[in-house]
């Protein structure tokens, strides 16, 4: 894909997750992820899941990029700066997998109320989520709403295979 990998030595999952086509992550048996324990991780952006998700985003696995930051954002401090900008990349996250369904309402909702939240973040860690993205989250918030507002088609994949929405990468490897 000539896409940049941060942790390069970690395998990404066998698919790319859609709502309704092959087996659910976690609660099917088949899904790539199921019986996978949770990795105890801490709130931090320099965490390896952080990367992980990062990774995962970069490459077309939304949904398991939303779940790898779920996670951070999960015991993240309740008001915390952090616990928004997790939110805005999981909502990013769910954009791009409303996109790969042809779904453009839910994508353009979602692609807003991230948008938001990446907006609104207070300007103290604004530099350090600058710098851990690649990518100012003002900038990051324009081209998400301006990829669910064009809504790009979707190329013709093997069913499970990851398909990058976004003309952005997250973070420079």
């Amino acid at each position: 894909m000539g896409r940049p990998r941060l942790l390069p030595d970690r395998l990404f999952p066998s698919y790319a997750y859609l709502p309704g086509k092959g087996p659910h992550p976690v609660r099917d048996p088949g899904g790539h992820s199921y019986g996978v324990q949770p990795v105890l991780v801490s709130a931090s952006l320099d965490s390896e899941e952080f990367a992980w998700g990062q990774d995962l985003f970069n490459h077309g696995y939304y949904w398991e990029a939303h779940e790898a930051w779920e996670g951070l954002w999960q015991i993240a401090n309740r008001g915390s700066p952090l616990r928004d900008f997790l939110k805005g990349l999981i909502l990013l996250s769910a954009t791009g997998v409303k996109i790969r369904e042809g779904k453009r309402t839910p994508a353009k909702r979602h692609a807003r109320r991230a948008g938001a939240l990446l907006r609104d973040l207070t300007p103290a860690p604004h530099d350090h989520f600058s710098s851990v993205l690649g990518i100012s989250p003002e900038l990051l918030a324009d081209l998400a709403e301006a990829t669910a507002e064009a809504m790009p088609a979707s190329r013709m994949t093997t069913q499970g295979q990851p398909e990058p929405v976004f003309d952005f990468v997250l973070g420079d490897a």
